[in-house]
């Protein structure tokens, strides 16, 4: 996408939005309700035309190539309507045939997808019969039915409980190992940080940030802390590492040793050494990493249409 603009009325969803997601890439889109998420994705399905600016899947224009952009992307939106009167297969087959894909090759291909998707054992059953988690895979299942490169997911994991959300990461995790090309938004950033290489950061139809993950926390000035059970006083212990620069802070917290390290600072060995030196005995030691959550409260300003 490269600087896309949509209005509702006198509503900006989209805000001159330029945003570029590579072959292979599994990126997680975030933003609050509103940001401009479902906006983007439904541009990339071919769905909605941009008021200016353009947008291109696997070299295809979404608008002028629209039939061909369609034939390479499964787009899930967040709110996924399903036929409760057709069984698991019924549903499978109707999607199979709106794609022209052959009866010869459907049963084979059908069942190939179900068990991707841990639906064998569903296959006959109602669509009315399935669980929240279930109507979710089987929303995956018609958006593989084509092969497309690219999924766009909105919210796939909304509404779903734990082990339902582990089920959808894990397919997801697969879908990626496959080679599929994967966007997908949620508010679980956990589960973001777990499956995504790339993420991207929208707030009021503005792109905060996209790239790495890595890259996303080295910005919000996220530092690995460390987490210490000592026995000395607290003064000896800080008088250790005093003045050591790649210390960001130092302070005693419900009786453990806190050290918030420099950004880009790296292994913490030093720690070890200067705290022996001083006579200081360690008798735990935690590294602890700041999460996604905390990258996604730096970047944004907390603003919401």
């Amino acid at each position: 996408m490269k600087n896309v603009t949509v209005r509702f009325g006198t509503l900006t969803a989209l805000d001159d939005l330029s945003l570029e997601i590579h072959q292979g890439e599994a990126f997680g889109f975030i933003g609050p309700n509103g940001a401009g998420k479902s906006t983007s994705m439904k541009i990339l399905a071919g769905l909605l035309r941009p008021d200016t600016g353009s947008a291109t899947l696997d070299s295809l224009d979404v608008v002028r190539d629209s039939r061909e952009v369609r034939q390479r992307v499964g787009y899930m939106p967040d709110f996924l309507g399903v036929y409760d009167d057709l069984t698991v297969d019924e549903y499978l087959q109707f999607f199979a045939s709106a794609f022209k894909i052959g009866r010869a090759k459907r049963a084979t291909l059908i069942g190939e997808i179900l068990e991707l998707t841990d639906l064998t054992a569903k296959r006959h059953a109602m669509v009315a019969s399935l669980s929240r988690g279930m109507q979710q895979r089987l929303g995956i299942a018609r958006v593989l039915i084509h092969d497309p490169k690219v999924l766009l997911l909105d919210e796939p994991a909304s509404g779903l409980d734990p082990r339902a959300r582990i089920e959808m990461r894990s397919l997801l995790v697969e879908l990626r190992r496959m080679g599929k090309t994967i966007m997908v938004s949620s508010h679980i950033l956990s589960e973001l940080h777990e499956m995504c290489s790339s993420i991207g950061i929208i707030e009021q139809g503005k792109l905060l940030f996209a790239g790495k993950l890595e890259d996303a926390f080295a910005r919000a000035g996220s530092a690995e802390r460390i987490h210490l059970r000592i026995e000395a006083d607290a003064d000896t212990a800080l008088r250790a590492i005093e003045g050591d620069e790649r210390v960001h802070s130092a302070k005693f917290i419900n009786e453990e040793l806190v050290l918030e390290l420099t950004p880009g600072a790296h292994g913490h060995h030093f720690v070890f050494d200067r705290l022996h030196s001083a006579g200081v005995r360690i008798v735990s030691f935690t590294p602890r990493e700041e999460k996604l959550e905390d990258v996604f409260l730096r970047l944004t300003m907390g603003a919401v249409q």
